[in-house]
């Protein structure tokens, strides 16, 4: 990457950070908090930043950097993913702990938020090496984690192998199993049913529950959605096998609309493993192009800052459902709640992926574990009443939902922070 695209990113990841903190600042502001809680809040309590070696096939020998931000431990242990990604700054594992916390308040869940990264490709490195660079992270970070510490999962690149690596490192460095130490796993080592489709069937949840807040029929929808890899695809299923009609899908290299519905199905069997397909396709669109088509449910599930100032006028939806981390700006946010635009956050779109993290690290903990019908009847339970928490909180602030989220959020924390004596 060039000098010019690598100020481009960090300024891009620092405008998230900001972002993140803004909406806390106003949430603690219209609860009534004062300034001290804002200056605890507004970073992480702890931010780990770890460099290791990690010996590759060829007999070299690569220092990875690596990062663990714990936000706040005021509830609980914190929890949050651990992301494998050339791209990771410290700016944006700061701001993704931030999230997580808000999510964790949202859902009622005894955790504070946290998040993992490291700088690395994984496409590029054989399953070997990835082995040895899972178990060193782990090894780098093993004094400020645990399941009563912080509580590890997968994220962007990541999977439940990697996940298992990370379990059995760390209980062969506490002489102990301890599958509580992490989610995510295979269900063989204590993983729950679920987890894998989790964040996006809490997205559908979230879709069915604002169409009707706005009278929609979801079989009579039409929807978008922006990114077709892991949530993006599972998304796509749900809401075709619910009778919706997706009319656009896209990835890295473009997109594809079809007012009269996309064939779902073939589509997902022509993805390659990174959820690519429309490179398979002539009469493709830029991604771009799609955020501004004609559709009734708009579902950004790829990555952040993807509807702006400069194009939120032109989105058609009525309802825009966040799927991914940070797709909206905030300038957006208000541009689209001044047309009357009803947007569902992230915090709260995708938050079935801790929701039912924290259902595997229940079942860990009772060593009883769950039926696939248990797990998601308590899924729907939790994002049903998380949702109408949120819209309640908009009505009666007058707040637009974003807002509204952080608020209900935050206020947990807050509370905590005032029961200990913290502040």
């Amino acid at each position: 990457m060039n000098p010019q695209a690598l100020v481009q990113q960090a300024n891009r990841e620092l405008d998230v950070l900001q972002s993140a903190q803004q909406v806390i600042r106003d949430a603690l502001q219209e609860l009534g908090y004062g300034p001290e809680y804002y200056e605890l809040l507004k970073e992480p309590m702890r931010m780990l930043t770890v460099r290791f070696p990690v010996h590759m096939d060829d007999g070299s020998v690569r220092v990875f950097t690596a990062y663990r931000a714990q936000h706040n431990d005021a509830i609980g242990p914190t929890k949050g993913g651990v992301r494998f990604h050339p791209d990771v700054t410290e700016a944006e594992i700061k701001a993704l702990s931030l999230w997580m916390t808000i999510k964790c308040g949202i859902n009622g869940l005894p955790y504070g938020g946290g998040k993992g990264g490291v700088v690395c490709d994984p496409r590029e490195m054989s399953f070997s090496e990835l082995e040895r660079l899972s178990r060193a992270y782990v090894r780098a970070i093993s004094q400020i984690v645990g399941p009563t510490k912080d509580i590890p999962a997968p994220d962007v690149f990541t999977n439940s192998q990697i996940m298992a690596w990370m379990m059995d490192e760390y209980s062969r460095l506490r002489e102990f199993d301890s599958p509580g130490f992490i989610t995510g796993k295979p269900r063989v080592l204590g993983g729950s049913e679920g987890r894998e489709t989790a964040t996006a069937r809490g997205v559908v949840i979230c879709i069915e529950e604002a169409a009707k807040r706005r009278g929609l029929n979801l079989a009579d929808t039409r929807i978008i959605i922006q990114g077709f890899g892991n949530a993006g695809s599972y998304l796509a299923k749900f809401l075709y096998d619910l009778g919706a009609r997706v009319v656009g899908i896209s990835d890295a290299y473009g997109a594809l609309y079809d007012e009269k519905g996309l064939p779902i199905p073939d589509l997902l069997e022509q993805r390659d493993s990174f959820g690519t397909v429309t490179t398979r396709y002539k009469d493709t669109i830029t991604n771009k192009e799609l955020l501004e088509k004609p559709c009734d449910i708009l579902v950004p599930a790829a990555i952040e800052n993807q509807i702006t100032a400069a194009n939120a006028q032109r989105v058609q939806a009525s309802i825009v459902v966040e799927a991914a981390n940070g797709p909206t700006t905030l300038e957006a946010t208000r541009i689209l709640s001044e047309r009357g635009v009803l947007l569902v956050p992230d915090v709260l779109a995708n938050s079935g992926g801790v929701t039912v993290s924290y259902f595997e690290w229940v079942q860990n903990n009772q060593g009883y574990y769950w039926t696939k019908e248990e797990v998601e009847q308590r899924l729907v339970q939790a994002m049903r009443q998380s949702f109408d928490k949120v819209y309640t909180t908009a009505q009666r602030h007058d707040v637009d939902m974003r807002l509204a989220a952080y608020m209900t959020g935050i206020e947990r924390t807050a509370t905590a922070l005032r029961l200990r004596g913290w502040l």
